[in-house]
């Protein structure tokens, strides 16, 4: 649930990142992926070190 739920977040502040540079559509969409991407394996890591410590 923790890697959904940060994927989203990262789309979405990439999206916004973008959008703060003056980007178009393919710019925004590419740093959504580039960030939900990275903020998923954060989550991912986050998950296994719960499931691991809790």
């Amino acid at each position: 649930m923790i890697v959904i739920a940060s994927l989203v977040i990262g789309a979405l502040l990439g999206w916004r990142r973008a959008g703060q540079l003056g980007g178009n559509t393919r710019d925004r969409l590419q740093y959504a992926a580039g960030f939900a991407l990275a903020f998923s394996v954060i989550g991912l890591f986050l998950t296994v070190l719960l499931d691991r410590f809790i």
